[in-house]
């Protein structure tokens, strides 16, 4: 009886689960409507498919690579008392208004300068939010509390996502336009995101901060004063550096998988209503998997299981190579759904647990280059490879590569680590 009462998540834990269940509606339609717009608007113009699949990786590029030169600096400010909460609003309303504003553009080229400052808004909120971790929960729940939040963030942004998904996929016999289609599920998400977050903003606080300057002066100069140190210091402490290192590779290939899947789906000439419903089975598939990866780490180590999902990525980087067929993409899909909560929740308990908690802003900062900012080197090479082969899946088998070096680093950061998975935090 008392065992049961511990596993149940607290109020605040929830209150930070909610937050994914919010931005994870963005990652959706990000993932899967938005590419279909926006080669609906390509071609409209004349763009090509293969050069469509191009702009829509270089323009996801654009996005990470900024977020990888401002994360860290927010990241070290928003370690000092009472910043965390108002500089992650703010990010976060860039993305919920950038998300609404989607609905305005008719020009590819429009189109695609709003959707780099929605995805910088949405990818620098979650800098802040992973760094919330170590604040709304204690360490030994840290696995299983990020496995909820992304478990969660997965089915929840399903609600909206099927809303969506009927005005997209029957507007003619509703009676109204694409563009119509397209306002609703934009402002939809947008407001489900901005609503699902509110209890969060209501009752957070910051509980590990650095002992520097409280108030506004001096607050950015000290800031990254301090974020300079622990760059220079970083190579220093060997177990968290070389882990960054297999991070920046491996989660590269899952995030590319991520931003690229439909694009890449529909660039083969596969049926959008096809791909819209099998990446929304990835997400039904995601909710028991994550959770499921969250309970097995109670009992093996999140090192194997980590292991684990990057050999499974690396399978399902080899299988996109031959892909042409919608049946396949199903496969695929189920595939992905598997593996994509528990590889994201693991690694991100796992870094939490092994940096100082009074810096988690500074340090998710410099986590987030190696994550999300990395995954532009995914994506623009894909687009890049498609181009010079001039096929689309010329581009995926750099994917296989990027894993493949990832394993094998996370390897030696096991080995620097020896600690089964539960180590103490730099000091």
């Amino acid at each position: 009886m008392g065992q049961e009462k511990k596993e149940k998540l607290t109020k605040m834990e929830i209150n930070w689960i909610l937050y994914d269940v919010g931005n994870s509606a963005f990652v959706l339609l990000a993932t899967t409507i938005l590419p279909i717009y926006f080669n609906y608007l390509a071609g409209l113009e004349g763009v090509s498919e293969v050069d469509y699949l191009a702009y829509w990786g270089y323009a996801a590029s654009i996005a990470t690579l900024l977020v990888a030169f401002i994360g860290p600096v927010c990241g070290a400010i928003a370690d000092t008392k009472g910043y965390k909460k108002p500089i992650f609003m703010i990010c976060m309303m860039v993305g919920v208004l950038g998300c609404a504003a989607l609905a305005i553009p008719k020009s590819w080229i429009v189109f695609l300068v709003v959707f780099v400052i929605a995805k910088v808004g949405y990818s620098a909120s979650l800098v802040f939010y992973d760094s919330m971790l170590p604040d709304i929960t204690t360490p030994e729940r840290l696995d299983a509390v990020s496995s909820h939040g992304f478990a969660w963030g997965y089915i929840g942004s399903c609600v909206p996502f099927v809303f969506s998904l009927v005005f997209v996929l029957f507007y003619e016999k509703i009676g109204i336009t694409m563009v119509t289609a397209m306002v609703i599920a934009l402002v939809i998400n947008a407001l489900w995101w901005f609503l699902v977050t509110v209890p969060l903003l209501r009752h957070y606080k910051q509980v590990h901060y650095t002992d520097n300057a409280e108030s506004g002066r001096g607050v950015v100069k000290e800031s990254l004063r301090r974020l300079g140190h622990t760059l220079l210091d970083l190579k220093n402490h060997k177990k968290i550096f070389v882990f960054m290192i297999a991070y920046f590779f491996y989660i590269d290939g899952v995030y590319t998988i991520i931003e690229m899947a439909t694009a890449y789906g529909s660039s083969l000439g596969l049926n959008s209503q096809g791909l819209l419903l099998a990446l929304l089975l990835t997400q039904i598939v995601a909710f028991p998997f994550a959770l499921l990866f969250g309970k097995a780490a109670k009992k093996y180590r999140t090192e194997k299981l980590i292991r684990l999902c990057i050999l499974a990525y690396l399978c399902i980087a080899l299988y996109a190579i031959q892909l042409d067929k919608q049946y396949e993409f199903w496969v695929l899909a189920v595939c992905v759904g598997m593996f994509q909560g528990a590889i994201q929740a693991l690694s991100r308990s796992y870094f939490a647990r092994i940096i100082p908690p009074e810096k988690s802003g500074e340090f998710f900062g410099i986590f987030d280059i190696c994550g999300k900012g990395a995954s532009f080197m995914g994506t623009a090479l894909m687009g890049l490879f498609a181009q010079i082969t001039g096929k689309s899946n010329g581009g995926v088998a750099i994917l296989a590569v990027m894993f493949l070096i990832g394993f094998f680093v996370f390897g030696k950061a096991v080995k620097l680590n020896g600690s089964g998975g539960h180590i103490s935090p730099l000091t």
